[in-house]
């Protein structure tokens, strides 16, 4: 039996080109890099998941290449690149701060800048988490920072910027990563399922990406789980089951019903829902994003903002035709009060259905006094 590598290690990128959804920060560095004008303290910040450590290893590669390419490439070639890889690199350190965050870590850390590179001319010093840092550990720092020696590169990563002290950002470029989007996601996902050949479906991929949330790691390790569950054949079946996500569907047969004002039926679909184990609220807040995809679908300038497959967006685009849009207006106000109310309420099943029943009620097409648009 062969050993198993999860997707997000087995294609982690290892060239600017191959990064996900940043191409604003790997052409900047690329630039600086071919242009000479390189920053000695990079601060990489952004939300888990979105390419910062790959960004900065990249980075660290690249610099000491013995040959970089016209267009701001490691060769992966020369000696330098090939430790690189091989994970036996001289010139590059890693320190993890989440677990090596005291005074004397940094210590340690400063008397190694101290050593020039015996191969190449720089040393590239990659510090995660940096937000982890103690006080006095981020004090000891700042004058490294602030005067580094010639040979060495500092490039910090953090998720919560706002913990770093205001002295360590003014001595640092500051790159903000963004969340990736569900596009890029699920192009990266197709491109992965081709070359270890599983048959996939658009939209599977598509609730694969938004479950994400943006991050690509988090998009990988439920594409591997939802891979072994299903045996190699990723089908939206599949993955709504696996995922206990409530279906599009759902949300289609109860703007029919409200629309058709059948309650009752209204009634036994949250039913369903309860029992099924979700709660109201998520069912209820899911039919506010399915009736906003509805208004958008109005109109073809909008529709490119629903976040859904193209087949998910010619059925909104379907029952669009088929909704007012007053009523729709009247509707999302309806189900933004109720989530204004819902954590105050002590009967939240007996909220759920008034609100239902306001949008079944026939002067919600009238009532435009409560619409922000009015």
């Amino acid at each position: 039996m062969g050993e198993f590598i999860v997707s997000a290690r087995k294609y982690r990128p290892s060239t600017f080109v191959t990064v996900v959804g940043q191409q604003t920060i790997t052409s900047t560095l690329k630039n600086a890099i071919l242009n000479e004008q390189l920053a000695q303290s990079f601060l990489f910040c952004g939300p888990r998941g979105v390419g910062k450590t790959t960004c900065a290893r990249i980075l660290a590669k690249t610099i000491n290449c013995f040959s970089v390419g016209k267009d701001g490439e490691a060769c992966n070639k020369c000696e330098s690149c090939e430790s690189f890889n091989g994970g036996n690199s001289l010139n590059i350190f890693e320190l993890d701060a989440a677990s090596n965050n005291s005074v004397d870590d940094i210590r340690q850390l400063i008397n190694q800048v101290r050593i020039a590179p015996t191969i190449g001319t720089k040393k590239v010093y990659i510090v995660d988490e940096v937000h982890m840092l103690s006080s006095a550990a981020f004090n000891a720092f700042l004058k490294t920072l602030e005067e580094p020696p010639k040979h060495a590169v500092f490039i910090l990563a953090t998720t919560e910027k706002h913990k770093i002290l205001p002295t360590i950002l003014s001595r640092c470029q500051i790159f903000n990563f963004n969340r990736i989007t569900t596009n890029d996601m699920v192009s990266h996902l197709e491109g992965i399922a081709v070359k270890e050949k599983i048959k996939t479906e658009h939209d599977a991929l598509h609730i694969i990406a938004q479950k994400a949330d943006g991050g690509l790691r988090d998009a990988l390790s439920i594409f591997d789980q939802l891979v072994s569950f299903s045996g190699g054949e990723l089908s939206y079946d599949n993955v709504i089951k696996n995922l206990n996500i409530l279906d599009y569907d759902y949300y289609f047969k109860a703007t029919e019903m409200v629309v058709g004002k059948d309650l009752s039926g209204l009634f036994l679909l949250l039913d369903e829902v309860l029992k099924n184990g979700f709660e109201d609220h998520l069912f209820m807040m899911g039919l506010g994003s399915h009736l906003r995809n509805l208004l958008l679908a109005k109109t073809d300038s909008t529709i490119g903002l629903i976040d859904s497959g193209e087949g998910i967006k010619e059925k909104y685009k379907g029952q669009g035709e088929l909704c007012p849009k007053d009523f729709l207006i009247n509707a999302l106000t309806v189900l933004s009060d109720f989530d204004v109310q819902y954590r105050q309420s002590k009967n939240k099943r007996l909220l759920s259905e008034i609100t239902l029943m306001q949008l079944c009620s026939e002067d919600i097409l009238e009532s435009k006094k409560k619409s922000p648009i009015g």
